[in-house]
């Protein structure tokens, strides 16, 4: 019995189909269905039917499978073990960040961690928050900078990189350009540019205007902040960002939004579960982000595994 075997096994078990299982794992399909078969004498016992138009285990292959699984995850453990031993990371990671990202100090940390370990391979995508979120939670991302309103999910990992009000921008000839605030209902008056769904200070926006029986008109949407700014710089209607964002740009008055409670959130979150491989990453992403204009990481949920 070898340990591909079970790894094939396992494939076959999952797809309910041969040649699925077999692309699944590079390999051909005549390739794993001896290799199933293999195994299959090794043990004595059937563990796949074949009769049916899609493959199914039998009571022995129930039994197996539970173990395979058992074992395999014993071996991966053992894995991590031995490299955290050696002071070895090595694998892959999946890091997500919100669309049009420009937080340098996510790209400093990728950096330093490849410069260290460049066994190590990195998968970066690009995705609105709340698909984000999903996929850490599913497995598929190991970690991800988000935007979120007021905090993170309680279920996962999280570290707060920055938490701020959001604030309107409007040109100095605009009507609102000398007022000190500006009530959401106010702002509804005037057609809103602002970065679209699925981003923290979206919703911000959203939420706090829902809850006062509000419906802004979105105008234009964007996903990067500066074009959002652009955008607003030449009159097509009043900017939502945060009050960082707009301060970096002069030719826009900051108007802040005196009934938006919440804040808009940037954060890194992860699953509580972490290869040695994910450990070293967050390490080099508290030492970035310390450095940075943000001030560091701010823990705001979970625990963190050591």
């Amino acid at each position: 019995m070898e340990l591909r075997q079970l790894k094939y096994f396992l494939a076959v078990a999952q797809e309910a189909n041969f040649t699925r299982a077999a692309e699944s794992v590079h390999i051909s399909q005549p390739g794993i269905s001896a290799q199933i078969r293999q195994l299959e004498n090794d043990l004595g016992a059937t563990l796949i039917d074949r009769s049916g138009r899609s493959v199914t285990l039998t009571a022995v292959g129930e039994v197996v499978h539970d173990h395979a699984r058992s074992v395999l995850a014993a071996v991966e453990s053992l894995r991590q073990a031995v490299d955290e031993m050696n002071g070895l990371v090595r694998g892959k990671l999946v890091v997500g960040m919100i669309t049009a990202c420009t937080v340098t100090p996510l790209f400093d940390a990728l950096s330093g961690f490849h410069l260290a370990h460049p066994g190590v391979e990195i998968t970066l995508l690009e995705e609105e928050s709340g698909k984000l979120v999903e996929y850490v939670r599913k497995g598929t991302v190991d970690l991800a900078l988000i935007g979120a309103a007021n905090r993170v999910p309680d279920d996962l990992d999280g570290w707060q990189i920055v938490s701020e009000p959001i604030a309107a921008a409007v040109p100095p000839d605009h009507p609102l350009a000398e007022s000190t605030g500006a009530t959401l209902a106010e702002l509804s008056g005037y057609p809103i540019i602002c970065l679209p769904e699925g981003t923290g200070i979206r919703a911000v926006l959203d939420q706090a205007s829902a809850a006062q029986g509000l419906t802004p008109t979105i105008a234009l949407q964007a996903s990067a902040p500066s074009t959002v700014i652009n955008l607003a710089e030449r009159g097509l209607g009043v900017a939502v960002l945060s009050e960082s964002m707009i301060a970096q740009h002069k030719g826009l008055r900051t108007v802040p939004i005196t009934d938006a409670d919440a804040a808009a959130v940037l954060a890194l979150i992860s699953t509580p579960t972490k290869s040695p491989a994910l450990r070293e990453l967050l390490s080099h992403c508290q030492q970035s982000f310390t450095g940075a204009e943000s001030g560091g990481l701010v823990r705001v949920s979970g625990t963190v595994a050591r």
